[in-house]
């Protein structure tokens, strides 16, 4: 296969909806100069560096490259500031998040259509994250309001007291693909815990998360949220930082690993956490209902949501024998009819991957995948139009022993392999060192049972796809991650326990 460019039948004209980048970028700074938020102020860096629209592949603007002596700066901010932040109540702390909420709420739209341009997430999914963010500052602060301290009695003539402290001054870095969401989820647990924070924003999409101080500014104290752009400086200054002691990541295993070996060097102890990615199967038994089952799959490829670049993404579609030809069919219809398009056309269904980078190096998995064998059923070519396209690709008689059936591509690709016997469905979903998400379509719930338990993820899905469940714990195992999001398990892991101890006189 070559990658000479097509035009399928559903792709928009990039100037269908021209990009009003003055206009959104003002939304949020008066001069439409983006810049770091640090102290509950704008501040600026030193250097800057050129981002790009990926819907048209043009500069729009430009953003802090923050340098370690920068980010230094911004630790020392939250240091000062997590004293008097810790000494509020969990009640003080939830009333904050919810005047953060308010601002949200009345500037959502325009966030909306900033990530839209600075992402190349159709406005669908940009609204769809902002919503999320909503809802996660509404309902995650029960989570800690729910919590208390514990009294025992080991002792006949003495008692512990067992509270959380927190650890001081978090470090987030966060990924590109829903850089707001992401953004606002991640400080709702270590906020409530008493921590204050320094958020790196992804060097890919940095706009749409420093645009977050603008909604911080009146809400927030001063100091608690501060949040920075850069590249691999600004991120390896976060995680080596003396007065750093919780760090945590979201993106590929590999940058976990370099992380990870950081960590070891910095010469101070740290807690790490770390939510990866996946190569993620959706099991399809002989029994599905082929029409829900097949429309269950491709919306958990998270095409429209963000190009199918999503940790969670099931794209490794395994299916029974006996329906596997029909579940293709299905598939490929649904991707043929996609309409691309810029990100911020408000008709667009998929739109482009987030740089030329990553669709460069989506399309060497297309060629590898050809090269070793597979069999492409639709796409596997850029789009001729401007702007980082792919299109949507489905392969089938994959294997494990291609890199296509091994890697995860984080893009508009999926594959599709057979299955005999539910022995085989497990072995197939269990290959690999990757376990974040699974999904499993069945009417027989015992088989759903067996299935479900069997397969090695930390997120099962069952009749179901791409939904997640408030207070269900979201996380990977194998190489896709550490510890756990969206429930009491993430809020616990930004404190730690301390006992008070107390040898009661007798009378």
């Amino acid at each position: 296969m070559t990658t000479t460019p097509t035009t399928p039948a559903g792709a928009t004209d990039a100037d269908a909806t021209a990009p009003r980048y003055a206009e959104a970028l003002a939304a949020f700074w008066p001069d439409g100069r983006p810049r770091n938020f640090v102290g509950g102020r704008w501040t600026d860096a030193a250097a800057r560096a050129v981002t790009h629209d990926p819907s048209t592949g043009t500069p729009y603007t430009d953003v802090p490259e923050t340098s370690r002596a920068e980010v230094d700066e911004a630790v020392a901010v939250a240091l000062a500031a997590q004293p008097a932040w810790a000494a509020r109540t969990v009640s003080d702390r939830a009333a904050v998040l919810g005047a953060l909420r308010a601002a949200l709420a009345e500037h959502g739209e325009a966030l909306a259509r900033l990530e839209a341009i600075d992402s190349g997430n159709p406005m669908p999914s940009t609204r769809r994250d902002v919503g999320l963010a909503l809802r996660y500052l509404q309902e995650w602060p029960g989570i800690a309001l729910a919590q208390a301290g514990r009294v025992t009695r080991p002792h006949a003539d003495g008692i512990s007291i067992v509270t959380s402290e927190p650890y001081g001054v978090v470090g987030k870095i966060i990924a590109y693909n829903h850089p707001s969401l992401f953004a606002l989820a991640g400080l709702v647990f270590p906020l409530l815990a008493g921590n204050t924070i320094v958020i790196k924003a992804a060097a890919q999409t940095p706009v749409a998360t420093l645009a977050l101080g603008a909604l911080l500014q009146d809400t927030v104290p001063p100091g608690v949220v501060n949040i920075v752009s850069g590249g691999v400086e600004a991120g390896d200054a976060l995680v080596v930082h003396p007065r750093v002691k919780r760090i945590a990541f979201t993106g590929s295993d590999r940058t976990a690993v370099a992380i990870q070996s950081r960590l070891s060097e910095s010469g101070t102890v740290k807690h790490f956490s770390a939510e990866l990615g996946g190569k993620n199967p959706f099991v399809i038994c002989a029994d599905a209902d082929l029409d829900e089952a097949a429309a269950a799959a491709f919306a958990g490829l998270s095409f429209t949501v963000s190009a199918g670049q999503s940790c969670q993404a099931t794209a490794r579609i395994l299916v029974h024998e006996s329906v596997h030809d029909a579940v293709v069919e299905r598939m490929a219809a649904r991707m043929d009819a996609l309409r691309l398009g810029a990100a911020y056309d408000e008709t667009t269904e998929m739109g482009p991957l987030v740089s030329a980078a990553q669709r460069d190096r989506v399309l060497d998995h297309v060629r590898s995948a050809v090269d070793e064998g597979a069999r492409l059923v639709t796409g596997g070519h850029v789009v001729d139009r401007p702007g980082y396209f792919v299109e949507p690709t489905l392969f089938t008689d994959t294997t494990a022993a291609m890199r296509i059936g091994r890697e995860e591509v984080f893009g508009p690709v999926a594959i599709t392999q057979r299955f005999r016997d539910e022995a085989e469905a497990i072995a197939l979903a269990n290959e690999g060192a990757l376990g974040l998400s699974a999904a499993v379509w069945t009417n027989d719930l015992d088989r759903a049972l067996r299935l479900g338990s069997a397969i090695r993820a930390g997120y099962v899905w069952v009749n179901d796809a791409n939904r997640h469940y408030p207070g269900s714990p979201f996380g990977g195992a194998g190489g896709s991650g550490v510890g756990r999001e969206e429930s009491v398990e993430e809020y616990r892991s930004y404190s730690e326990s301390k006992a008070l101890n107390i040898r009661v006189r007798p009378a």
